[in-house]
């Protein structure tokens, strides 16, 4: 059984920085100030981690953070499903479309999401592409804002729905950013890495990733060589 876990933005599909402005929005929302987010790097990084180092920054307290977390991201959600819904574009990046509903269809394969993104926004975001429903499970930045306890979170889920055991050798953890591939070294998945997102080939050659794509357009490629024997 192998379990196929894609990361969001810049692996799946481009949002063009709803996500970014939305959740800027939501923190003045909540908290009074959003402090100074476009000095801070996202890339990789969880929802909520995004939202507490920011925010620290700024001087917010800790307790603060806490308290007003909840509604930071009831409001983020909203700003972002308002955005989305009124004709801001999602692009599914090539050969997303075709490549999940082919994993899918695998012999003892399950297709899930990991992902940073609260799992509010995450449904947001896949809503417009129409693949929301390829996806049998998922971990989010919700569930814990540690991206590295994310597989764990994401194996159990897929245990509970196939009623059998998943290694983690045998989960593959799909993603654009150096912290995907650190995710997925983290709790000993295979870590493929995709030049989709913000990150060169040569930025995630660097970190050294099982497999490295250009991009999934070739889908018959990217098949081949996502379902080839695990070394």
């Amino acid at each position: 059984m192998r379990l196929f876990l894609f990361d969001i933005d810049g692996t799946l599909l481009d949002a063009h920085r709803a996500g970014y402005y939305s959740l800027v929005g939501a923190m003045q929302a909540a908290f009074g100030t959003a402090g100074n987010p476009a000095g801070y790097d996202w890339r990789g990084k969880t929802d909520p981690l995004i939202v507490r180092d920011v925010l620290r920054a700024a001087g917010i307290p800790d307790e603060t953070i806490r308290e007003q977390l909840p509604r930071c991201f009831e409001t983020y959600v909203r700003l972002l499903d308002a955005r989305l819904s009124n004709g801001h574009a999602v692009t599914v990046l090539p050969g997303i479309p075709e490549l999940v509903r082919r994993l899918g269809r695998t012999p003892d394969a399950v297709v899930g999401i990991l992902t940073g993104n609260v799992e509010g926004g995450a449904n947001v975001k896949l809503k417009p592409t129409g693949l929301a429903s390829c996806f049998r499970v998922g971990a989010f930045g919700s569930d814990d804002s540690d991206r590295r306890r994310l597989p764990a979170i994401a194996r159990r889920r897929a245990q509970e729905l196939v009623g059998r055991e998943i290694p983690f050798r045998e989960i593959v953890i799909i993603g654009d950013t150096p912290l995907d591939v650190d995710c997925a070294r983290a709790s000993g998945c295979v870590a493929v890495a995709v030049a989709t997102g913000q990150h060169s080939v040569a930025e995630l050659d660097a970190t050294h990733p099982d497999l490295l794509f250009a991009s999934f357009a070739d889908v018959d490629e990217s098949v081949r060589r996502l379902t080839e024997p695990l070394p």
